[in-house]
């Protein structure tokens, strides 16, 4: 649709955007970012409602009670929310993750008053009715039927699993099929009810607004909505490996999926632009990393290969995952490790260490071209709070970043001798040892 496009829109006049920030009375904070231009506006609301919170017995909740947002409310049926968003063009989605869970709108400026009364609706008073719980969770049951076949997916949960043991990272968002069955109407209301306050929920909104347009009109629409004090479940972090686990699982499969790796930092990390620049030259910057080049195009071993960090709230792991031929899995593996421990004894090359910091500097205009990302991003920044100069200091963050401190990380936060391997083969064809 036109709108979809519009919601992709770059504006490169106004590549760094400037935010403004207002707390309303009930708790939620706004962020605004005016972008004259488009004729659309994105709202991206991010509400500290994510697995994270759930119970573990009720593994799902936090993802069914989101997935459940915008099949009817106690104005409206899921038909009429439908119905009513089409005729407008506005796309709405909820969708939920560990941290978090988020809705998005998308919207003609000319709609964004109606638009936002409905995204006050599903996110205030959700119904979840019998039959759309029952009809939701036969979805979520197919979906991970159909992922099992999967064998990326397979190696990606069991890494999960075995990395983080009992903490809610080692578990699907989604759930499992038994810990779904067992959920109750009950159970989302009261989920709802305990996590769903504007003084744990952001309201990001770019587009062509002003910060006081945005604010009357959230204080309209959302200023019913009642704040709740209420005591956070303490996490305790997830245990670093004792020594290194290695797990098989055979599927007749003619490539290897591998997953390796270990745990590693949260979002707020001082040191995540030094492990930024790291990584990207060991296996998170494509053809121009060190494990693409010596597994991929020196020795044809793998199909793909790469590196990341992923950093989340109260935990964060680093993961190599790659695909190559059942034969060549031990190979493919040792070359992944002999890549970590080269890059703890020596560090990069000044070459190395320019390209990835112009690449990472250069990228993030594009990555705030559109109302989309930035609305996304604002919410993000203003979650993991690193302050909303955050997109004028990335590129110093980066810049600031030396070979000492490369090395450093690398020492401090690669472990090649502990870690867990997945590997997801034709295990009568991968002599995996």
């Amino acid at each position: 649709s036109i709108l979809f496009i519009l919601a992709f829109y770059p504006l490169p006049a106004l590549a760094k955007p400037m935010v403004e920030r207002i707390v309303l009375d009930n708790g939620i904070t706004l962020l605004v970012a005016e972008r004259p231009g488009a004729p659309m506006v994105v709202v991206n609301v991010l509400i500290k409602a994510g697995s994270v919170v759930e119970p573990p017995e009720k593994s799902g909740l936090a993802n069914l009670t989101a997935e459940l947002l915008t099949q009817g409310t106690k104005k409206r049926t899921a038909a009429e929310i439908a119905r009513e968003t089409d005729f407008m063009g506005i796309s709405l989605a909820a969708s939920s993750d560990y941290d978090y869970m988020k809705v998005e709108m998308v919207t003609l400026k000319r709609y964004l008053d109606k638009g936002s009364e409905i995204l006050a609706d599903i996110l205030i008073n959700p119904t979840f009715s019998q039959e759309e719980i029952v009809r939701k969770i036969m979805e979520i049951q197919g979906e991970l039927k159909k992922n099992e076949e999967d064998p990326g997916w397979v190696a990606q949960r069991e890494f999960l699993k075995t990395l983080f043991k009992n903490h809610p990272y080692g578990r699907l968002v989604e759930g499992d099929e038994n810990s779904i069955k067992r959920l109750s109407r009950e159970d989302l209301i009261d989920f709802h009810s305990n996590y769903y306050l504007p003084n744990r929920t952001i309201v990001a909104i770019a587009g062509d607004i002003t910060p006081l347009q945005a604010k009357n009109l959230i204080e309209k629409n959302f200023g019913k909505w009642h704040r709740r004090e209420i005591i956070e479940r303490t996490l305790a972090s997830p245990s670093n490996l004792e020594k290194t686990v290695s797990i098989k699982l055979d599927h007749k499969i003619a490539q290897a999926n591998i997953v390796l790796g270990h745990l590693g930092i949260t979002r707020d990390n001082p040191d995540y632009y030094a492990l930024k620049v790291m990584n990207y030259i060991l296996g998170g910057g494509g053809f121009s990393s060190r494990l693409m080049n010596d597994i991929r195009d020196k020795r044809g071993l793998a199909y793909s290969v790469s590196s990341e960090f992923v950093a989340r709230k109260y935990s964060g792991y680093f993961q190599v995952e790659l695909q190559t031929k059942n034969q060549s899995a031990t190979d493919a593996i040792k070359l992944v490790l002999e890549n970590m421990k080269r890059m703890r004894e020596r560090g990069v090359s000044d070459k190395e260490l320019e390209g990835a910091k112009a690449y990472l500097t250069g990228s993030l205009p594009l990555q705030i071209e559109t109302n989309k990302e930035v609305a996304e991003n604002m919410a993000l920044i203003e979650f993991y709070g690193l302050g909303l100069d955050y997109f004028d200091k990335f590129p110093d963050y980066i810049e600031a970043v030396t070979k000492e401190d490369v090395l450093r990380v690398a020492q401090k936060y690669l472990h090649p001798e502990k870690y867990v391997l997945v590997t997801v083969a034709n295990l009568g064809e991968a002599n995996i040892r």
